[in-house]
This record gives C-alpha cells, structure tokens and sequence, in this order.
C-alpha cells in the first residue's frame, strides 16, 4: 500500500511539472506573440507618419507617388524574414524623402515637415523598444524550450525556437563621421 501512494504520488508530481511546464511555454509563446504584434503596431504607425510625410512632400514634388505605392505594398501581412526587409525597404524610401526635403530648402523650413519629422523620430524609438521587447521574449521561450527537462515538453508539444529580428547589415558598421 506505501508503495501504490508513493507511486502515486511521484506521478501526480510529474504531472504537475508537465503542466506548469507546458502553462509556462504557452505563456512565453504568448508573449513572443504580444512582442510580434507591437512590432507590427509600430511598423504601421511608421507607414502611417511616412504616409503623411509622403502628401506634404507631394506639394512639391508628383513622382514621389512611387514610394507611396512601394510602403503600401510593404504593409501587407509578412513573415519576420519579410518585416526584416520591409523594414530595410522602409529605411530606403524615408532615406529618399530626406534627400527630396534637401532639395526642397522650403520643404524642410515647413511646419508640418518639421512636425512630421519629430514624429518619425518618435515612431522609430518606439520601434526600436517593440524589437527589444519582441528579442527579448524571444529569447526566454527560445531558452525554456531547448533546455533539460523543459524540452521534453517543448518537444511533445511542437514547441520550435522563433526567429529574432535581426537589424540589417548595413546597420551593423559602424558610422563614418566626415566633416
């Protein structure tokens, strides 16, 4: 009879730790989603303040309509390899709405312009900290489900590590100062 209640219990106690286990995968995975969708959150609010810079630009320019139907074809619903270069495309086209504004010395002195560009400032901290949030969840989920014992239950479940957003490799050299 001991025997049968220690068996029994060593089991309920695996099952516990199976459970809690398998609840704190679910859990992470949830906050790796939580960290993806904040991501997206800030990448339209990029589309959007590049949007608007976008229809100031155009009081001074038609042929900006390119880049316009280039951020609109980039908003659609992406994997992270395709955020990653949606990103790099949207580093691109507001690249080129900053050489305009250098054209245009009106552009630039403009109220809205100047306002627009305190925005997209704003937008890509905001960016910046939905990456670290996104990187940094996808590193707990990505730790407990390869670790032992945790990648038992991982494994059982499905459980397969996520991919961080990595910045591009232009990004990554170190900035050139000439004066």
């Amino acid at each position: 009879m001991v025997i049968l209640i220690c068996i029994l219990v060593i089991v309920a106690l695996i099952l516990l730790w199976w459970v809690g286990t398998y609840n704190g995968i679910k859990k992470l995975e949830i906050k790796v989603n939580e960290g993806l969708s904040g991501i997206d959150v800030a990448l339209t609010k990029r589309y959007d303040v590049l949007t608007k810079m976008l229809d100031v630009v155009k009081g001074y320019q038609k042929h900006e309509k390119e880049i316009l139907s280039e951020v609109i074809r980039l908003r659609s619903g992406m994997t992270m390899q395709e955020r990653n270069a949606a990103n790099q495309q949207m580093d691109t086209a507001f690249g080129r709405i900053n050489m305009l504004a250098e054209s245009y010395p009106e552009l630039k002195s403009s109220n809205n312009f100047i306002q627009l560009q305190n925005a997209i400032l704003d937008t890509e901290e905001h960016l910046q900290a939905a990456r670290r949030l996104y990187n940094s969840n996808v590193t707990a989920y990505n730790g407990m489900i390869v670790t032992f014992p945790n990648s038992v239950v991982a494994h059982s479940m499905g459980a397969v590590a996520k991919e961080f957003f990595e910045a591009e490799a232009a990004k990554r050299q170190d900035v050139k100062m000439n004066f």
